[in-house]
């Protein structure tokens, strides 16, 4: 099946059959049904088997999946099974805790360049990089192959960050600003913004709050 046709929502649920698949083998499991998997997952076991579906067929039926080769399966699919040089831009608290994460690199992921207008930063070992001017983004970008970009700038200039990613080549982007950028249709962005998702669990903080009241009374 095209792969266009595929559900984003489904492709966003392959990395967590990963982890989960990643830590049953490590308990020394070495096959696994979807309904003990979509335990672990929280996910109907209907729902596991719907998503692998559309990439092909995967175990047997009353004898549950290989766990060794649903992995690599999976990676195969998620385009793991090759190293992705990443390039960030911001290289303030959050770049620097970034730049010096060690969890990237087991899983495919490498940042070789970052940059930086603040002169401060601009030379500066952090965790494997030398930061570098902004200005030599382009050029850097093409040399090192870089593909995704991370942006991890304030809002206000966020924007004219990803537009230099984007004229530079790159095809991916993490963004950790908190706005929602425009981009061209054939450049993918992700978000992450650890307070939209703290507001939303509030929500049910709250509504458990009242839950509560009511129940007192």
């Amino acid at each position: 099946m095209a792969q266009q046709k595929i559900p984003e929502v489904v492709v966003d649920r392959l990395p967590t059959y990963v982890r989960a698949l990643t830590l049953l083998r490590e308990e020394g499991i070495s096959v696994v049904s979807s309904q003990e998997l979509g335990v672990r997952l929280r996910v109907t076991p209907a729902q596991i088997r719907k998503d692998l579906s559309y990439f092909g067929r995967f175990g047997k039926q009353g004898r549950g999946y290989n766990i060794d080769n649903l992995i690599r399966e999976l990676r195969s699919i998620l385009g793991l099974t090759k190293e992705w040089p990443m390039a960030l831009v911001g290289a303030g608290q959050l770049g620097q805790a970034i730049l010096r994460y060690t969890g990237f690199v087991p899983e495919g992921f490498r940042v070789v360049a970052a940059f930086d207008t603040d002169k401060r930063q601009i030379g500066r070992k952090i965790g494997p990089v030398v930061v570098q001017d902004v200005a030599e983004l382009p050029q850097t970008v093409v040399e090192r192959n870089v593909d995704i970009g991370i942006v991890a700038v304030p809002s206000a200039t966020a924007q004219g960050v990803i537009d230099t990613l984007v004229r530079s080549g790159i095809r991916a982007i993490l963004n950790y600003a908190p706005m929602s950028p425009h981009i061209p249709e054939n450049v993918l962005v992700r978000e992450v913004d650890p307070v939209v998702a703290l507001q939303s669990m509030t929500f049910y903080l709250k509504l458990d709050e009242k839950q509560r009241e009511k129940a007192a009374q």
